[in-house]
């Protein structure tokens, strides 16, 4: 009764947008599924580690592996699809380290027109219906520059950089994908986060378009902050900083909500804190705290108790 009272709250603003990558967006994604094909996840496409960036060296393609990871998230558990597009081979060989899939992306995307063609085989697939949409199409580079007036390139680099970057841009610059920007402008929500601020969140709205899709929108905004600091630049700055910076990429004063991670249940402002840590996964957030969360926001008048 309690779950099914905030998903009837949330499923009255149809056409949600979550934008950042990796296993925040995944998180988010995968507690509010059950919106179905009201449900969209733009996912950043700069990631250089692992598996993926063994492949983009190669094969010269986008990152698969935050989109593989999203659509692991949304996929209905469990089935052999989902465990096969999971697994990850070991040994000491060529294909060590390497998951699956993301080399079934990588197949599927050299024989399409495009690698979205690629994503959807894969939700059909695995019979998800939330949309899954790469930030763009073009392989490009996540680069910053450091306090030093230095070019650092690539998401490994800029993660370790130890203070914060002075700007970020795409090295090339890459047209951010036309469904992304149709799903924000016809969006009446849109979340930002969690995850890792930098080389998550920021690479997407980076690509050309997606700030004046953002402008454009008519969307209730909201901010999910991370439930612990990042090990990283980002994990020194206040959230503010964050939101400040989040706000020059894009153009213009956006964030209507910041949603974060607190002991009381309080609003201040446009702040709202709850209790989101997940007992089971400790860092991450629990996926129905987060809906409730959202729903309260949303639709912040109450029904009595059930």
């Amino acid at each position: 009764m309690f779950s099914l009272f905030y998903d009837r709250k949330l499923t009255a603003c149809s056409r949600v947008v979550a934008l950042g990558g990796g296993h925040g967006l995944g998180r988010v994604l995968s507690s509010l599924s059950f919106l179905g094909n009201d449900l969209t996840g733009i996912v950043a496409t700069t990631d250089n580690g692992g598996s993926t960036g063994r492949l983009r060296e190669t094969e010269h393609c986008i990152a698969w592996g935050d989109l593989r990871n999203c659509l692991s998230q949304v996929a209905p558990r469990p089935s052999i699809g989902s465990l096969l597009f999971e697994h990850r081979f070991d040994g000491d060989n060529a294909l060590s380290g390497h998951n699956l899939g993301n080399l079934m992306l990588l197949a599927l995307d050299q024989l399409c027109v495009r690698p979205l063609e690629a994503v959807n085989l894969i939700r059909n697939l695995l019979n998800i219906e939330a949309n899954i949409i790469p930030m763009s199409e073009q392989p490009t580079h996540l680069v910053a520059l450091d306090s030093q007036g230095n070019t650092v390139r690539g998401e490994l680099a800029v993660d370790a950089m130890t203070s914060a970057p002075l700007a970020l841009d795409l090295q090339p610059k890459v047209q951010a994908t036309c469904e992304a920007c149709d799903a924000i402008r016809q969006a009446q929500v849109i979340l930002l986060g969690p995850g890792s601020f930098y080389t998550s969140l920021m690479p997407v709205l980076l690509a050309d378009g997606i700030g004046n899709a953002l402008q454009q929108s008519q969307a209730k905004i909201i901010f999910i902050d991370n439930i612990t600091a990042e090990h990283s630049a980002a994990g020194e700055q206040s959230l503010q900083q964050r939101l400040d910076f989040c706000q020059t990429v894009i153009g213009k004063t956006i964030i209507d909500h910041v949603l974060c991670h607190g002991l009381a249940e309080q609003d201040n402002g446009i702040f709202h804190y709850r209790q989101l840590d997940s007992e089971l996964q400790p860092g991450r957030h629990d996926k129905l705290a987060l809906a409730k969360a959202l729903g309260e926001i949303l639709l912040p008048e109450r029904i009595p108790e059930l």
